[in-house]
């Protein structure tokens, strides 16, 4: 946390940091002073880094969920316009992550470690901010946050959790079993399908920010309240099936049985 702490003062100190809050949908602006301006900066930069840190648990997840997100950000910053430094560096770590995707995935031949999983965190935080820094849309400054919405949720709710069992501070730096991924698995699902359906979301978050820029918050929803149908229905005869192969398995097992 020091180390995280420090890297990110560097950067503010650098002259990267975010400087207003646009709202949403309107043309208003919140301009910030200059103290806050640096606290938000380091707290973003921190959290981000921290989020990507916490989801990797299950191989080729953070590499692969910071790889989509990479791809969301671009498409995003194309669109609107944003600085070429943005748009080359967003390229450069996915391009990095196709690369190193396949020996991470299930069953990985290499490991990301707490370093690569910092350091993808960490980069996209500060070029989110640089992608956004010049540019005069209000929704673009919310895109970051709804591409990376997994992370920051599941880091936040793992911070609330981890208080309310330990009743302190220091449990917020104890790992446990709670997380979205430790949570499918428990469901029944196998590491190779937790970690897809983590990339599923994180992608559909993605289209949901880049189809809420392009053509509007009403096409948006939409998209939203189609994926969750789709969902829904797919859940309900996964969930059937899973019942079936269940008591197919255990007739078996009781025909079995009989015979012995």
């Amino acid at each position: 946390m020091i180390a995280q702490i420090v890297a990110a003062i560097i950067v503010v100190a650098c002259g990267i940091r975010i400087e207003d809050i646009s709202l949403p949908f309107t043309e208003g602006k919140i301009v910030i002073g200059e103290v806050f301006s640096y606290v938000l900066t380091v707290c973003w930069i921190i959290g981000i880094t921290n989020a990507i840190n916490l989801i990797d648990g299950l191989d080729g997840l953070s590499s692969g969920v910071t790889l989509i997100s990479c791809l969301s950000l671009l498409i995003v910053f194309a669109l609107n316009g944003s600085p070429l430094i943005a748009i080359i560096l967003i390229t450069a770590l996915a391009g990095s992550i196709v690369g190193f995707l396949p020996f991470n995935f299930s069953p990985a031949k290499t490991f990301i470690g707490d370093t690569g999983s910092n350091f993808m965190g960490f980069s996209l935080a500060i070029i989110s901010i640089l992608g956004v820094a010049k540019t005069y849309t209000a929704l673009v400054l919310i895109a970051p946050i709804i591409i990376l919405a997994m992370p920051i949720f599941d880091t936040l709710f793992a911070i609330f959790r981890r208080i309310i069992k330990g009743k302190s501070l220091k449990a917020v730096f104890k790992p446990d079993k709670g997380h979205l991924h430790h949570k499918l698995m428990a469901k029944g699902y196998t590491q190779k399908q937790a970690v897809l359906i983590m990339y599923g979301i994180t992608a559909i978050l993605g289209m949901f920010a880049v189809i809420l820029l392009e053509s509007g918050i009403w096409k948006a929803l939409s998209f939203a309240l189609l994926i969750i149908a789709i969902v829904a229905i797919g859940y309900k005869d996964m969930t059937k099936l899973m019942g079936e192969d269940e008591n197919k398995e255990k007739i078996d097992e009781s025909h079995l049985r009989k015979q012995d």
